[in-house]
């Protein structure tokens, strides 16, 4: 599966972006999906998982009530609502796709990783 991840840019303080990621080559369904993100200097973080049909998601304690994942496997989809964006949110923001019904918040079980998409909050 081929992921493709967009939505990311520049925002202020305070503001929300919602990052997309579309996949091709075969069916979202087959797949639990992450986001993960890296900022300057930094590992890769984990963002927040769901499973292959939605029923069970997860975001990081450090972005719980600001970050929402969703997907639209009808659409082959995924999606991350960001708001309340802070200056520390800066980074490079990774999709993924894992085999199998269930996401992890480790990155090593995922198979497929999309381009990244680049979000800068800054005023």
């Amino acid at each position: 599966v081929q992921l493709q991840a967009s939505g990311g840019g520049l925002v202020q303080p305070g503001g929300s972006l919602r990052l997309s990621c579309a996949a091709s080559g075969r069916t979202l369904s087959s797949y639990a999906m992450g986001w993960f993100r890296q900022a300057p200097g930094k590992e890769r973080e984990f963002v927040a998982g769901i499973d292959w049909n939605g029923g069970s998601a997860y975001v990081s304690d450090s972005m719980k009530g600001r970050f929402t994942i969703s997907r639209e496997n009808a659409k082959n989809t995924m999606y991350l609502q960001m708001n309340s964006l802070k200056p520390e949110d800066t980074a490079v923001y990774y999709c993924a796709a894992k085999t199998g019904p269930y996401y992890s918040t480790n990155a090593a079980p995922y198979d497929y990783w999309g381009q990244g998409t680049l979000v800068t909050v800054s005023s």
